[in-house]
């Protein structure tokens, strides 16, 4: 029914169901994972008016699981990508996992889904640094790509004693670009505002 993937590492599909409604995914070496996507095979829908809390347990100095909510994943929503990475140190929340005897190792951190009421999800609060990003994937593609070419064109720059004339070529001044740059950062930040 579910799936987690760390970068880096295989995909896991095969969570261990602890109780009826919950599941659970080992994240071994969890010191050096900063991101996890945890998603809907397709195989199996949730129920009807439910979705899956989708909780991080990691082992405090004393070996105690400590849990803490990222979000949750519904037919609707059926991927999310969580940080993980500063959420380390961070205090514990409610869970639904508490009683349960979940085998566990010291090293090991927890990948935790609840299927739950969808009205559950929509009151529950996700610990605050673990949303990624809501830029979608566009606006990150753009900024990356403008930051490439920006980076690119002015490795070329010379300057106008360093130039030696060749009737065949245009030069632009490296300037022109550095203003192109700043006017298409400044309209796509003013769009993004439009967006939100």
């Amino acid at each position: 029914m579910f799936g987690c993937l760390v970068a880096g590492r295989l995909v896991q599909t095969a969570a261990q169901q602890v109780a009826e409604d919950k599941f659970v995914f080992d994240l071994p070496d969890y010191e050096n994972i900063n991101h996890v996507v945890v998603f809907m095979l397709g195989t199996i829908p949730f129920p009807e008016g439910m979705g899956g809390s989708v909780y991080f347990s990691y082992p405090d100095s004393n070996g105690m699981p400590v849990w803490q909510l990222l979000g949750f994943v519904t037919n609707g929503k059926p991927s999310a990508i969580f940080k993980i990475s500063g959420l380390k140190s961070g205090e514990g929340s409610q869970h639904p996992f508490g009683t349960m005897n979940i085998v566990r190792t010291p090293s090991v951190a927890q990948i935790g889904i609840s299927v739950e009421l969808l009205d559950s999800l929509a009151q529950q609060t996700p610990v605050g640094n673990a949303a990624v990003s809501s830029v979608d994937s566009f606006t990150q593609f753009t900024q990356k790509m403008l930051d490439n070419f920006y980076n690119f064109a002015s490795s070329f720059a010379v300057s106008q004693a360093q130039m030696t004339p060749s009737p065949s070529e245009m030069f632009i001044p490296a300037n022109v670009v550095l203003k192109w740059y700043e006017n298409f950062n400044r309209r796509l930040a003013n769009s993004l505002l439009w967006k939100t």
